[in-house]
């Protein structure tokens, strides 16, 4: 009698959970449909406002790192479904390597960047929203790469599965949310190069 009202205590709160972590992905997502717009506004088709730089060749490997570790989450959770726990846990941290991995590409882009002149505080604001964009990303990736270790976490203290399954739902949605948030990113800057 007890574990069914703590499961069903866990399943109202694990939809309230939910709701809230769809709430912070929506709100993302108008955030970042601000920020474009803004860089639209700014730009208004004069080519003097430009970006006037080539994208750094690390932006399109972060691409590459981040569709990877998508694929390593959505592994990570099909493993948690079917008790494969062991797996669960390497595909998880491999996908927290490939955060690290896209981490690292991003300050290696922003390198190139420097060197060539783009700077994030200068006269054309249009190269300073690359600098906006990415940051702002990065900071969806440290959230995100602690929800991935809180979830390994809970399995290495073998938590019940009804909750490892909840984190491992949660984890990846929001890990593809914020795949296919720089997907779009990356494409949009491509476009406005």
């Amino acid at each position: 009698m007890e574990i069914k009202n703590v499961q069903v205590e866990d399943r109202q709160n694990f939809k309230a959970r939910k709701f809230l972590m769809w709430l912070f992905i929506i709100s993302s997502f108008m955030m970042f449909a601000a920020l474009t717009s803004g860089f639209i506004v700014y730009t208004e088709g004069n080519a003097e406002r430009g970006i006037k730089v080539l994208l750094p060749k690390a932006f399109m490997y972060s691409t590459l790192i981040i569709i990877v570790s998508s694929i390593t989450m959505h592994l990570a959770y099909l493993s948690a479904q079917k008790l494969q726990f062991g797996k669960q846990k390497l595909f998880i941290a491999l996908t927290i390597l490939l955060a690290i991995a896209f981490f690292y590409s991003q300050f290696s882009a922003w390198q190139v960047l420097y060197e060539s002149g783009a700077y994030f505080v200068n006269y054309n604001a249009s190269q300073s929203f690359i600098y906006v964009f990415s940051g702002a990303h990065l900071l969806h990736i440290i959230a995100g790469i602690f929800m991935l270790i809180y979830a390994l976490i809970g399995k290495i203290r073998n938590i019940p599965q009804v909750r490892n399954i909840f984190r491992m739902e949660v984890t990846s949605i929001f890990w593809h949310f914020i795949d296919i948030l720089w997907i779009y990113l990356y494409v949009f800057l491509l476009l406005n190069q």
